[in-house]
């Protein structure tokens, strides 16, 4: 019975979740525009009152195909690259110096969702699970769930939602969510 949960482990996990990610919860929310994410393209992210807090600068002029996250200043956060003759997708995120934060792989195998690892540079592995196509999945840690994304929450087609659990590297988190869905609609 390792790694089961009882049904009172799970109930308190849930809670503890709506807590974060409910209506009211804490989580740091994000609006995202879907598949404008190209290389060549450049595109805002806004924060849940409508602000512009980074940019998404798509560049096209380089070897490797590149995007760089940028403060409203134009400052650059991290990059994003292809990592190029690999079995299977793979993304790689830069910090500004340079040094691997993450590196973004597809699992070889779905046979039911989505799947992907995020191999973080200094820290625990990120499991992302769910629908990536049509946005709506979740990016955990350990067995825990550290950022949604989902399209639900917005009226708009070309629009979803990314919410950050309180404490963790949102510019991470949103790389990554950059990272797969170029990947995932490239």
């Amino acid at each position: 019975m390792l790694g089961r949960k009882r049904p009172q482990e799970r109930r308190e996990q849930r809670r503890e979740e709506r807590e974060v990610f409910g209506r009211r919860g804490t989580a740091t929310r994000y609006r995202m525009r879907q598949k404008l994410v190209s290389f060549g393209d450049d595109f805002w992210i806004e924060n849940e009152s409508g602000q512009r807090v980074f940019k998404v600068d798509g560049k096209m002029l380089r070897v490797r195909d590149t995007i760089f996250f940028e403060d409203t200043n134009g400052r650059e956060l991290c990059k994003i690259q292809q990592k190029l003759l690999r079995i299977r997708d793979t993304m790689e995120i830069e910090s500004e110096n340079g040094q691997r934060m993450a590196l973004v792989k597809k699992a070889l195998i779905t046979p039911l969702r989505d799947r992907w690892t995020v191999k973080i540079g200094d820290g625990p592995d990120l499991n992302v699970q769910g629908n990536v196509l049509n946005h709506q999945y979740t990016i955990g840690e350990g067995g825990g769930k550290i950022a949604e994304v989902s399209k639900k929450w917005f009226r708009l087609a070309d629009t979803y939602g990314v919410q950050i659990e309180p404490g963790q590297n949102d510019i991470l988190i949103l790389a990554v969510t950059v990272a797969i869905d170029m990947m995932a609609h490239g």
